[in-house]
């Protein structure tokens, strides 16, 4: 795969998932834009990448910060090609127990944040008159009810419902909408779910951690690169007849 003289904007792009992301499309030539709520790390993340790659500071929760951005992101690096709608936060609590607070902040980020940047990215794919492509960053969780992450999981689930209908309408257009379906991710997001679940289920980190990999088939964490790889595969030509579909990337705990 090669995607030079491609442009990518991934949003939650200064660490994680989103960084793993930036540096996958960064290797096979493209031009990265880095868009993240905190815009010193996402400055800081693509001063690592090839000259070009630039990070500018965006709260996908406003419709405002998220018009600023792409606009200087189109401004800079002259049209968008592919969306990485990555941006995304957990907080891990019994239904039951859930706040007010809690709920809207997951909805906030990860369905509201990926609404309106998969609205930005596909107004400037019509407008410029190129198919472009967005992959949105769903869970395991959109898949199947996450215990301790009712409110989370009901998130990515609209991530999941979103990406399919967006898919339909944009389809006539050439412009292509996927997602992919993390599993359990070795992120700094993982290192505080696994303190979480052990203070709610009684149980050390350790045995928390090793309960994920007795869950997994393939006998392993995932790594934020196993996304990124099947991520830039989606925005390649290779997946040019795949679209509205939520790629499970779990390394066989989730198998259809």
């Amino acid at each position: 795969m090669s995607f030079t003289g491609k442009t990518v904007v991934v949003t939650g792009g200064a660490t994680g998932i989103g960084a793993a992301i930036a540096r996958a499309f960064d290797r096979l030539g493209a031009r990265v834009a880095i868009l993240d709520l905190d815009a010193d790390k996402a400055a800081a993340t693509a001063a690592t990448l090839a000259p070009g790659a630039f990070g500018l500071g965006c709260d996908v929760r406003l419709r405002a910060s998220v018009g600023d951005a792409f606009a200087a992101a189109i401004e800079t690096l002259g049209r968008i090609d592919v969306l990485c709608a990555n941006a995304g936060v957990s907080t891990m609590r019994k239904a039951v127990d859930l706040t007010d607070e809690e709920w809207d902040f997951n909805f906030d980020v990860n369905a509201r944040g990926v609404f309106l940047t998969n609205q930005a990215a596909v107004r400037h794919f019509l407008a410029a008159g190129h198919a472009g492509c967005i992959i949105n960053t769903a869970s395991l969780a959109a898949k199947v009810g996450a215990p301790l992450l009712a409110h989370y999981s009901a998130s990515k689930f609209a991530v999941f419902g979103w990406t399919q209908a967006l898919a339909r309408e944009m389809a006539p257009h050439g412009i292509r909408v996927n997602c992919v379906c993390p599993g359990f991710v070795r992120t700094s997001m993982q290192d505080r779910e696994i303190l979480w679940e052990a203070e709610l289920r009684g149980m050390t980190p350790e045995a928390v951690f090793a309960e994920y990999v007795a869950m997994t088939p393939l006998g392993r964490i995932e790594e934020p690169e196993d996304v990124a790889d099947v991520v830039t595969f989606l925005a390649s030509d290779g997946a040019r007849f795949m679209t509205g579909q939520g790629i499970n990337i779990t390394g066989g705990v989730r198998m259809d």
